[in-house]
């Protein structure tokens, strides 16, 4: 029996080394053959078709130039032909019906022109500055001094001075669209608005007529000083 188990011990080793002997010849040859593969160049027959590429169509597209239509003058008329009149044929006569009488009993009526409007009507009114007469204030400086009534706002605060008022004397003399020039403030600018209303002017005269004339009057406020 123990004969026997070593016979097979070294059949199975022959075997095996037999199989490893066969595995690394497998192996050899196919690396063989790759490198074989990889280190042959491929070269095309001749007898190889040529590939031709045929080229896209190119459009061009070109501007057209739009050409202007002239129209032609139309051709002249053509003479008339003189149709012959036979010297037999007589022209028939139109008689004219005209009365040759004339109604002046209906004759229309012709208004008069306007009469010639004067230019002093249509002069505008004019406001001068200067004139050769300057209008004259009746009572004089002290007659508007009389009028002012000190305001109380101004006679606290202690405002004392001369307001400039600048108007319009008309031709009636009357006083006319009165403003301040130069303020004092405290009430007082409003009263001599007040007081230059109330005035009584002779008018100025320019080439002996009336006109308007543009004025500038002060209004003094003063304050009086306390007795001892």
């Amino acid at each position: 029996m123990k004969k026997v188990g070593k016979h097979s011990t070294l059949l199975d080793r022959i075997s095996f080394t037999s199989y490893q002997l066969k595995f690394e010849f497998g192996l050899i040859l196919s690396l063989g053959a790759l490198i074989t593969i990889f280190s042959v160049h491929i070269i095309p027959s001749e007898t190889e078709k040529e590939i031709i590429l045929t080229t896209q169509e190119e459009v061009i597209i070109q501007d057209i130039v739009q050409t202007r239509q002239e129209l032609k003058a139309p051709a002249p008329p053509r003479p008339t032909v003189p149709i012959e009149v036979p010297n037999d044929e007589v022209l028939e006569e139109e008689i004219l019906e005209i009365d040759a009488e004339i109604d002046f009993t209906n004759i229309p009526e012709i208004p008069l022109p306007p009469r010639p409007i004067d230019q002093k009507d249509i002069e505008e009114e004019e406001i001068f500055v200067v004139v050769e007469t300057p209008p004259v204030l009746l009572g004089g400086i002290k007659a508007v001094q009389e009028k002012v009534k000190y305001p109380e706002m101004a006679v606290k605060a202690g405002i004392e001075g001369k307001v400039i008022v600048q108007f319009v004397i008309d031709k009636d003399g009357n006083v006319l669209d009165p403003f301040i020039v130069r303020g004092i403030g405290g009430g007082c600018d409003q009263e001599a608005v007040r007081v230059v209303k109330e005035l009584k002017f002779r008018p100025g005269l320019q080439r002996g007529r009336p006109v308007s004339v543009k004025y500038t009057l002060p209004v003094t406020f003063k304050l009086k000083e306390a007795t001892s």
